[in-house]
């Protein structure tokens, strides 16, 4: 099997669950590594015994690659995807795709231009409880929705945002809680309704943080065109990082997660449940965190299987795209004040 030649930029806490799924591929040579800060980069070079850049042009210049990994602040991903899409170069980069929606768009065109392939990180969509919501969904045994609502009350202090360079910033991190924290739990939620966005009421505020520019705190309402009100509330001022919830009304009965355990109750009294299982671990190294799961390793074997075998990616540029423009939309609404229909 002749191997993909594979570059991650951006060597920060999110480093290493890009890095070992994808160094232990068989089909993968990891061949460079790239950080502006060259003692972060040399590091992780050592460590994967590989060569290191602390610019990404000059990466793209001295390396003949397959593959990036962007593991960047948030208002770099568009540029470095783009840039790495014009010389056939498969992306798969972090959330969010990007800050501004007409960058994404500009990135699946690019993609789609060049005949590239370029993934976007949702690993929560693999986690079980997950799983078996969309599952039961799909099938029909929950029957349509009739409302939605999620929960996002999380810790970040002003120490957090003291340690970054980028983030509290609109110009860099794009937002706060929204973009940030709870855009996973808000990805799930539109994905469970799976129809297109009639529209956005959103308010947006900042409640608790004195350093930062963006919202700590944001609540509304996301309207569905097939009829689906979803309510959603989130703050990054609690005391901790409780887990998320979020709950669907539907005919036949409730779906509800709490954290990764998804619950399904029915009307007839049946009950169906999924969570972790413990015995499905792995390791990404040194540094990494103990909360970590496997739904990274899921969403990366899927992308590398589907370079390899021409399969179906799970969530393409177009489908996180959809996601980039309910979190803009968001914005638009709270910095407007005013609903936002698309």
């Amino acid at each position: 099997m002749e191997k993909l030649r594979v570059a991650i930029i951006g060597c920060g806490n999110i480093f290493l669950m890009h890095a070992q799924p994808a160094f232990i591929r068989e089909n993968v040579e990891l061949v460079a590594v790239c950080d502006i800060k060259e003692e972060r980069a040399k590091e992780k070079a050592e460590q994967f015994k590989c060569t290191y850049y602390t610019n990404y042009l000059e990466l793209f210049e001295k390396e003949s690659l397959d593959v990036i990994h962007i593991c960047l602040p948030h208002y770099l991903h568009a540029p470095v995807a783009i840039e790495a899409a014009k010389r056939k170069i498969h992306v798969l980069t972090e959330k969010p795709m990007s800050i501004h929606y007409s960058d994404a768009q500009e990135m699946v065109e690019t993609a789609k231009n060049n005949g590239v392939t370029l993934g976007v990180i949702f690993q929560n969509r693999y986690n079980p409880g997950s799983v078996l919501i969309k599952e039961m969904l799909q099938n029909g045994t929950l029957g349509k929705i009739k409302s939605g609502k999620l929960s996002v009350t999380w810790d970040r202090s002003d120490e957090y945002y003291l340690t970054s360079d980028w983030k509290g910033t609109w110009e860099k991190e794009g937002g706060g809680v929204v973009i940030d924290q709870a855009i996973h739990t808000m990805d799930l939620m539109r994905w469970f309704v799976d129809d297109e966005i009639e529209y956005v009421d959103a308010t947006i505020s900042n409640r608790a943080h004195e350093i930062i520019e963006v919202e700590d705190c944001a609540e509304g309402v996301i309207k569905y065109r097939n009829g689906v009100v979803t309510a959603f509330h989130t703050i990054n001022y609690y005391s901790y990082d409780a887990p998320v919830t979020i709950e669907l009304h539907c005919e036949n009965g409730l779906a509800k997660m709490v954290a990764d355990r998804g619950v399904v109750s029915l009307n007839d009294g049946r009950e169906f449940a999924s969570d972790n299982n413990p015995n499905e671990t792995f390791d990404y190294g040194n540094g990494a965190k103990g909360y970590w799961g496997v739904s990274h390793v899921k969403q990366i074997n899927n992308f590398y299987e589907s370079l390899n075998d021409h399969s179906q990616l799970h969530i393409t540029g177009e489908e996180a795209m959809k996601t980039q423009k309910m979190i803009c939309a968001i914005y638009e609404s709270g910095k407007k004040k005013e609903r936002i229909y698309l």
